[in-house]
C-alpha cells in the first residue's frame, strides 16, 4: 500500500504521467510526464515514514515548473526510514551547496506522528532552479558542535529529558558545545500513537553535517525501550557516523551523487565515508539511466588521519537544465 501511495504522490507532482498496474500488482508501466509542482497535499501510508516519500521529493523538487509546496501527512519518525528531523538537518544544507537555496527552502513539522497510526503533518517547500552548481567538497573539517532534538509524544515529557541526560553523558567527554532541544508535543499536534526518540547532528567547521537517530518501538511491537538506553545508543550511533566520516552522511550519499550527476558539464568531487548498500545500488541505476560512471578513489585512514576508509567520488555532470522553468 505504501508503494501505491508513492505512485499517487508522483502522479500529483507531475502533469501528463501515464501509470498502469496489472491486476496482480507485479508489473508497473510508467510513462513520465512533466514535473509540475505547485501547492499540494498528500496522505502518506502509515506503514512507512514520511521520510520515504520526502527523499524522492528532495531529488525532484528543484526541477519542477512551479516551486513545490506540499503538505505530507503520516508517520514523521519511525525505525525504518530517515526521519523528517534528519532530512531537515542534513538534506537541506546539502541542497544549498548545489545552489538550491532561498527562504522558500524549508521543512516544517506541524505535528508529530509515531507508528503504527501516524497522524503527523509536515510542510515541505522548495524553490526551482534552472541549473545546478558543480561542487568540490573534499574536506569535511573538524567537528565544532553537536545539536539534536529529543521528542516525546503522548508519553511523559520527562522521557525527553532522560534521553538528553544519557546522550550528553557520552558526548560531553569529547565536546563542550552540545545542545539538544526537547520537543514535547501534546494535544492535537501529538499524532495518534505514543512514542519517543532522538535525532542528533554533528556540524563541522566546513559545513558538513553528520546525523544519527533512533526511535522507540511502535506501540504493541517489541519490548519497551528505556529512554536512557535510547539516548546512549543514539550517541554511539552518532560517534560511529563520525568515524565513518566523509562530507555527506550515509543517509544522503545517494542525493549528493544524483545532484552531482545532474550538474553542469564540469567536474564535481565529494568525499564520502564507506558506501552504504543503498548507495551502491543507486550508482548502478545512475549508470543505466544517465550512462555516467564515477571515478572512485579510496583514501586510507593514514592519509586522512581520521576514522574509517573514505572514498573520493568524482564525476562530470551531464549538463541537465530545467527546461520548464520560465525565464523572466
Amino acid at each position: 500500500d505504501f508503494e501505491a501511495s508513492f505512485i499517487r504522490l508522483i502522479d500529483k507532482v507531475t502533469n501528463g504521467s501515464r501509470i498502469e498496474i496489472n491486476q496482480t500488482g507485479t508489473t508497473l508501466y510508467y510513462q513520465p510526464g512533466l514535473l509540475y509542482g505547485g501547492s499540494l497535499e498528500h496522505d502518506c501510508s502509515p506503514s512507512r515514514g514520511i521520510g520515504y516519500y520526502l527523499e524522492s521529493l528532495l531529488c525532484l523538487a528543484p526541477f519542477m515548473k512551479h516551486p513545490l509546496k506540499i503538505v505530507l501527512r503520516g508517520v514523521t519518525n519511525d525505525q525504518v526510514d530517515p526521519s523528517v528531523d534528519v532530512l531537515k538537518a542534513t538534506a537541506l544544507p546539502l541542497l544549498k551547496k548545489f545552489g538550491i537555496d532561498g527562504e522558500n527552502l524549508e521543512i516544517k513539522i506541524n505535528r508529530r506522528g509515531m507508528p503504527p497510526k501516524g497522524g503527523g503533518e509536515i510542510l515541505f517547500s522548495c524553490p526551482v532552479r534552472k541549473v545546478l552548481q558543480p561542487i568540490q567538497f573534499t574536506d569535511p573539517g573538524k567537528i565544532k558542535r553537536i545539536r539534536g532534538t529529543a521528542y516525546s509524544v503522548r508519553v511523559s515529557p520527562q522521557m525527553a529529558n532522560r534521553m538528553v541526560e544519557s546522550a550528553r553523558g557520552i558526548l560531553n567527554k569529547f565536546l563542550p558545545d552540545i545542545y539538544i532541544y526537547t520537543d514535547h508535543m501534546k494535544g492535537v499536534s501529538s499524532g495518534k500513537s505514543p512514542g519517543f526518540g532522538m535525532c542528533l547532528t554533528a556540524e563541522t567547521i566546513n559545513g558538513t553535517v553528520l546525523s544519527a537517530e533512533l526511535a522507540s518501538n511502535p506501540q504493541g511491537q517489541g519490548a519497551a525501550v528505556l529512554p536512557e538506553e535510547l539516548g546512549q545508543n543514539c550517541a554511539k550511533l552518532l560517534l560511529e557516523e563520525i568515524y565513518r566520516g566523509g562530507c555527506v552522511d550515509s543517509t544522503n550519499q545517494s542525493l549528493a551523487l544524483l545532484l552531482m550527476t545532474l550538474g553542469q558539464r564540469d567536474v564535481s568531487k565529494v568525499l564520502l565515508g564507506p558506501l552504504s548498500p543503498y548507495t551502491i545500488e543507486f550508482l548502478r541505476h545512475l549508470r543505466s539511466f544517465f550512462q555516467i560512471m564515477f571515478k572512485i578513489e579510496t583514501k586510507t585512514p593514514e592519509e586522512e588521519h581520521v576514522g574509517g576508509e573514505k572514498v573520493l567520488m568524482t564525476c562530470v555532470g551531464i549538463g541537465f537544465s530545467n527546461l520548464s522553468k520560465t525565464i523572466r
